[in-house]
């Protein structure tokens, strides 16, 4: 292994490049930890050629991002490097951050995809996006985040702590209403409430709703989702967690909306919109009743995934061009 005492390989040159990869939503509805979506919110890494690792941050969610060998963007880098026998070479990255950090819209899912990606196409590993899948599937240890931000569009996944399964779909067209508290939420506390085990009926019942969730998604039945979106697997156990959350899942189908979901593990809570202007404005009234700083906004799905592409040239990489 090449190594040096910081445990960064020597230096070498490479043609500056960008890595793109959009924020994702996921445990979408009953789906949990297996139906995702890409939205288009970014993660931009723009690496160049350096003598010793450096760490700048951009964009309306840069804070609280770790600027040293403890960012998750350089670990992850690093452990794949060790899997390979190398070390990671040096460098400059500008990280341009669009999506809030502990909200539920797939941050730190991005960030693995955005290090598989990049050290991917340093040392041209030749990994395709099955491989990709895995590896991020790994880190992160469920592929509907992960895969949303891979793929792009819709993502439908099983992952049995060895290989992850998925299948990707357009998106739906449709206008989407977010409400992102200002508060984060940890995952580790939402993954903290839920139970341990599921009764026979419950596990029934949520499991045939993803089932025609699934249906409606690829068949457009947007209809069906009021009755598809309904969650018994984590949403009722998080409600104390997320204010707005019991009156949204209630109330957003008489507000405007097709259905209405848990973001991820939250607290962003996210609605397909039948009436976009009506639906924001009862959004901004929950919020606005319980006095609770939120970011009320419209965002869409992107149907493309993550890419590389050099900086220099303008262009996307050959090497995963495709990705």
């Amino acid at each position: 292994m090449d190594q040096c005492g910081n445990g960064f390989g020597r230096m070498r040159e490479f043609a500056p490049f960008e890595v793109v990869v959009p924020c994702s939503t996921a445990n979408l509805g009953p789906g949990f930890d297996s139906i995702g979506m890409a939205l288009n919110r970014y993660l931009r890494l723009r690496f160049s050629p350096a003598k010793e690792l450096s760490l700048s941050v951009s964009g309306p969610y840069g804070a609280g991002i770790e600027l040293d060998q403890d960012n998750l963007i350089v670990s992850v880098m690093k452990q794949a490097c060790a899997e390979m026998g190398l070390s990671l070479i040096p460098f400059q990255l500008e990280i341009e951050n669009e999506i809030p950090l502990a909200r539920g819209l797939g941050s730190s899912a991005a960030a693995i995809v955005g290090a598989c990606m990049a050290v991917n196409h340093l040392y041209q590993f030749g990994w395709d996006r099955e491989e990709i899948l895995k590896r991020a599937t790994k880190y992160e240890g469920h592929p509907d985040n992960v895969g949303a931000s891979i793929f792009g569009g819709v993502v439908i996944g099983s992952w049995d702590g060895r290989k992850a399964h998925l299948l990707s779909s357009e998106a739906p067209n449709l206008p989407i209403v977010v409400a992102i508290p200002k508060r984060p939420l940890s995952t580790k506390l939402a993954r903290h409430v839920l139970p341990s085990f599921y009764d026979k009926e419950t596990t029934v019942l949520s499991s045939s709703r993803a089932n025609l969730l699934v249906a409606a998604l690829l068949q457009k039945r947007w209809d069906l989702l009021q009755v598809a979106m309904q969650d018994l697997f984590h949403q009722p156990y998080r409600e104390t967690l997320v204010p707005g959350l019991w009156e949204i899942l209630k109330n957003a189908v008489k507000n405007g909306a097709y259905g209405a979901a848990l973001s991820g593990a939250g607290p962003t809570i996210l609605a397909f919109a039948r009436d976009g202007e009506r639906l924001t404005r009862y959004f901004k009234s929950v919020f606005s009743e319980m006095n609770i700083p939120a970011d009320i906004t419209d965002l869409k799905a992107s149907q493309t995934g993550a890419f590389v592409q050099l900086t220099a040239e303008q262009k996307r990489s050959r090497v995963l061009g495709k990705i």
